[in-house]
């Protein structure tokens, strides 16, 4: 059994204790942290079982699953936020996840990749379509806090049908991309991804999975699928219901807690696939996995989150605070300029992450505003 697969088993022993925790009184801080730690294996354990579901399924039932499912921990735990309220939370936690893919999760994977192979090469092609997705979703949230900021009061209704107007628009190009990537052009994700599926689980050893394709036990892996869903619901209710109390303990504010902890929590399972892959030297499936997973949250998982709140009763649109739309921005050009060449090597893994840590310092000392989003 590999390092990774023992510390994710390691961490289940954290859901015991977070349910300990939060019944018999431990403190606001013992269940954030625990929970929060429950939740990284429990979505590993997502992923593995969407991943197994997905080869029986076959191409593309599996894979329309595979990129449903693929950011489903951080759906739930948004879901979660946004019924009790924690509108901005959400929206940081969005902006977050776009930036933790794109340059801390790539360049862990180009920096660690390169020291061990001296350069690796993935397709340019799809780099540029990604791209090019990227760009649209920083274009979508930019217009509706650009109409917000240059209109003399424009009222909150009419903001929240703009957002949910231009949610729609995203989630069609979402499916369109999917249509592209899986039917009319699925040639051009052939390279690197065939033989590995679309979004590696990360309790298992890619190159492992395949070979006991035979011996997928379907119902098992339905019955953990749901488990682990049940789960991760509960884990995030005890994580959203003692963020703000935790978070002031531990002196950080809710901004940054939503663009920079939550997101590490939530992807942590896609974030080890990456690298592990990346080791492999299969750099296509690691910016699959990476840009896939910024991809699916701008084009869909934040759409469809403003589409819930709206049915929830707790409006959320996609008007964001200048300073998350600012990093996602940088976020989008640093990481389109270095995957632009179809080439990686250490040293832009090390630029990905010097710009990841730089955004993380800003966040962690920009000042607590009445009103982050």
């Amino acid at each position: 059994m590999s390092i990774k697969n023992v510390i994710f088993y390691g961490f289940l022993l954290f859901i015991p204790i977070s349910i300990a925790a939060r019944f018999l009184g431990w403190g606001d801080l013992i269940v954030f942290v625990t929970a929060a730690l429950a939740i990284i294996p429990l979505a590993g354990w997502m992923g593995a079982a969407t991943e197994e579901i997905a080869v029986v399924l076959g191409p593309s039932l599996g894979g329309l699953m595979n990129a449903t499912f693929g950011n489903a921990t951080e759906l739930i735990i948004a879901i979660f936020a946004l019924r009790a309220g924690l509108v901005n939370v959400v929206k940081s936690s969005i902006t977050g996840s776009i930036i933790g893919n794109l340059l801390l999760v790539m360049g862990l994977s180009m920096l660690l990749g390169g020291l061990k192979f001296k350069e690796q090469t993935f397709q340019p092609t799809i780099a540029r379509l990604n791209a090019s997705s990227m760009n649209l979703a920083v274009i979508a949230i930019l217009l509706p806090t650009a109409v917000d900021f240059t209109s003399n009061g424009i009222e909150q209704p009419v903001l929240q049908k703009l957002s949910i107007a231009v949610a729609v628009v995203l989630m069609l190009v979402y499916g369109l991309t999917l249509l592209f990537s899986m039917k009319t052009h699925s040639y051009l994700y052939d390279v690197g991804v065939a033989a590995e599926g679309t979004d590696m689980p990360a309790l298992a050893d890619p190159d492992e999975v395949h070979e006991a394709e035979h011996e997928i036990n379907l119902k098992l892996w339905i019955g953990v699928l749901l488990a682990a869903t049940v789960v991760v619901a509960v884990e995030s209710e005890f994580l959203v219901g003692t963020l703000e109390v935790a978070s002031k303990q531990l002196g950080l504010s809710e901004l940054f807690t939503g663009v920079i902890i939550l997101p590490v929590i939530g992807n942590a399972a896609e974030h080890a696939t990456a690298v592990t892959v990346a080791l492999k030297n299969k750099m296509d499936l690691s910016l699959n996995v990476a840009v896939g997973s910024s991809m699916q949250i701008a084009l869909f998982v934040g759409p469809l989150l403003v589409i819930i709140g709206a049915f929830m009763g707790q409006p959320m649109d996609l008007d964001f605070n200048n300073f998350e739309l600012l990093s996602v921005a940088v976020a989008v050009l640093v990481a389109n300029s270095i995957s632009g060449d179809g080439k990686s090597n250490w040293l832009e893994g090390t630029l990905l992450l010097a710009t990841y840590a730089v955004i993380c310092l800003s966040f962690y000392f920009h000042p607590v505003i009445e009103g982050i989003g």
